[in-house]
């Protein structure tokens, strides 16, 4: 397998996975520049994966211009540089290299369910088809196994559900969908312990189970502001009862906290 291949073979098994990542192609060579065009190298936040654009003061440089862009919010999701390699990479050679930056799961939209009941299966279901990576927690293996089988949806399988939240990222979506109250409870009970402050908190139930939740939860030391930070009922008021209608309640409110989030943050 050529390393051209082995690059794109890598990308097509990591791009799904969620992973935020930038491929750096180079594009263009003139003079004495190390690599032919079509040179390609895959980098993380963490630093070069795999693959090479040139070695040494280039693709050090090509390096850190991928990670900013992966590490800034408003930056754009493509980038298309031309490099004097003596002026602008401190190269004793002369030439000018161009180079292409395409990010992938930039700014990624991660959604995590905390069950994996009919409702739970259902919104995993119509989750999968939109742009976003969902985690699915629940100690039933049985149950996770008839979730959607889909490289953007994860099954979790543990019996430590409140665990879980310590490893969530802070721009998750957390949705409370288990069993019922008492398996919810630790949950919810857990992210405000932790003082976690998700863009999106929902908890599947009633008008009357949120006045249980609240009373129970305060008692644990919640906050005024904590208990009003969670949906319960989550969704937004339409359908019926069908979990795949309460389902697209759920994906319609997911939809609208994303977009408002999106309309204000910096371009």
């Amino acid at each position: 397998m050529s390393a051209h291949d082995a690059i794109l073979q890598r990308l097509a098994e990591l791009v799904p996975s969620g992973l935020p990542l930038a491929c750096v192609t180079l594009v263009d060579a003139v003079g004495s520049t190390p690599q032919q065009a079509g040179s390609k190298m895959i980098v993380t936040a963490e630093g070069l994966l795999l693959g090479t654009v040139g070695g040494g003061r280039i693709e050090h440089k090509a390096i850190e211009t991928a990670q900013v862009m992966l590490a800034d919010g408003a930056a754009a999701k493509t980038a298309f540089v031309e490099w004097n390699l003596q002026r602008d990479v401190g190269m004793t050679c002369g030439g000018v290299a161009r180079l292409y930056f395409e990010t992938y799961n930039h700014r990624l939209w991660r959604i995590a369910i905390f069950g994996a009941g009919h409702v739970a299966t259902e919104t995993a279901r119509l989750l999968a088809r939109l742009p976003c990576v969902v985690q699915c927690f629940d100690p039933r293996p049985e149950w996770l196994a008839q979730m959607v089988d889909h490289p953007s949806v994860a099954k979790i399988c543990t019996d430590d559900m409140p665990g879980q939240v310590a490893g969530l990222p802070d721009d998750a979506f957390v949705l409370c969908l288990t069993r019922g109250h008492r398996s919810d409870l630790p949950v919810l009970a857990e992210i405000f312990r932790q003082r976690r402050q998700f863009p999106y908190l929902g908890v599947i139930g009633s008008a009357a189970k949120r006045k249980v939740l609240h009373r129970e939860l305060a008692d644990t030391g919640a906050t005024p502001e904590q208990l009003a930070s969670f949906h319960c009922p989550v969704g937004l008021p339409l359908g019926g009862d069908l979990p795949a209608e309460i389902a697209v309640s759920i994906v319609a409110q997911l939809l609208q906290q994303r977009d408002r989030i999106l309309a204000t943050a910096p371009r």
